[in-house]
């Protein structure tokens, strides 16, 4: 049995040197000690010109929706929106009225704007938010 050292060792010519007793079972099997590793690099000689990058279509959560009349009312007549542009005008809205509970301010507390909104409830917590703003997204 016979013990390589190196991961070339299977690929190079190899010595053995014997551990111990000539008559040992266990030998050790060198590479060369002139072994080099080379890399090879590759230079293009033309360059690729810049290619102009197009700007695509928003989609997911960033294309724009129909919105209902209630929201086009909060939002001030615009028809489109995309949802995070909507969740974006709420907490400015919220911020802006300091509408979110001081003792808890994980809960907004809901003016007569917000209700209408939310469904009539005068309390909502931050994470309800966006799912209470589905039924306005047609």
């Amino acid at each position: 049995m016979a013990l390589s050292i190196g991961v070339f060792s299977t690929f190079l010519p190899r010595e053995t040197v014997a551990f111990g007793k000539s008559s040992s079972p266990l030998s050790l099997k060198l590479a060369p000690a002139n072994l080099r590793v080379s890399r090879s690099v590759s230079i293009t000689a033309a360059a690729k010109p810049a290619t102009e990058t197009k700007k695509r279509e928003p989609r997911g959560i960033m294309k724009p929706r129909r919105v209902s009349p209630d929201m086009q009312a909060f939002l001030g007549g615009a028809t489109e929106f995309p949802r995070t542009q909507v969740l974006k005008e709420i907490w400015a809205y919220i911020k802006q009225h300091n509408l979110q509970d001081p003792a808890d301010k994980k809960v907004i507390v809901c003016d007569e704007k917000l209700k209408k909104i939310f469904g009539g409830k005068d309390r909502v917590g931050f994470l309800e938010i966006a799912g209470l703003l589905n039924p306005h997204f047609l």
